[in-house]
């Protein structure tokens, strides 16, 4: 294991659930994402991480819902993007195949937040390591609510994660009692179709 990828086990913790990549997926995405993801997918497998409060996740699975959720929009003609990893409660982190690790969506509140890297394809592994190091616990945690939710509702499948019912953006409470264990494919596509997706603006922050 090299050095960057520990340092964020170390910060966000031990994986679990693993899935095994077979060969087929790590040659359909050489050039499209960095080569050293192809490299950790390899030795690491998909993964969750710290009790599953942050995915590394199959692209594949949630292209499906890349497309629900930009299709129609601006960052549509800005990049074509792949979802390599999200938190337990939807945060959704996509790599562009020309500006890199630039594009965060918040499903739970319908928003999105872009970073405009300097971003050069043979800079590809660096931007990964740069992107896993700067991972925390705390901005994949929603309102402090991982560990009463995973006390409640139990540990998360790879395919899972916690989710509001009712939706926040249909009007529901983001509280505990609210909160349920949902297959994570078909929740985020409902999230995607609820509320336009909209950028972050300085008041949501």
């Amino acid at each position: 294991m090299d050095k960057v990828f520990a340092r964020f086990i170390e910060k966000i913790g031990n994986p679990m659930a693993r899935q095994e990549v077979p060969v087929s997926s790590i040659e359909r995405y050489r050039g499209k994402v960095p080569n050293l993801l192809l490299e950790y997918w390899a030795e690491h497998g998909w993964c969750g991480y710290g009790d599953g409060i942050f995915w590394i996740v199959n692209p594949q699975e949630y292209e499906g819902v890349v497309a629900s959720w930009i299709e129609g929009t601006k960052l549509q003609e800005r990049d074509t993007y792949h979802l390599i990893a999200r938190s337990a409660f939807g945060d959704l982190y996509l790599f562009g195949e020309k500006t890199g690790f630039s594009l965060k969506i918040s499903s739970v509140l319908s928003r999105y937040v872009i970073n405009n890297l300097d971003f050069r394809t043979e800079e590809m592994d660096r931007h990964l390591q740069g992107f896993l190091l700067t991972r925390e616990v705390d901005t994949n945690n929603y309102g402090d609510l991982f560990k009463p939710a995973k006390k409640k509702l139990g540990t998360l499948r790879h395919d899972e994660m916690y989710g509001f019912v009712p939706a926040l953006m249909l009007g529901g409470p983001d509280t505990l009692d609210h909160l349920e264990k949902v297959k994570a494919v078909e929740h985020l596509t409902l999230l995607s179709q609820i509320a336009e997706l909209q950028p972050y603006s300085f008041s949501d922050l």
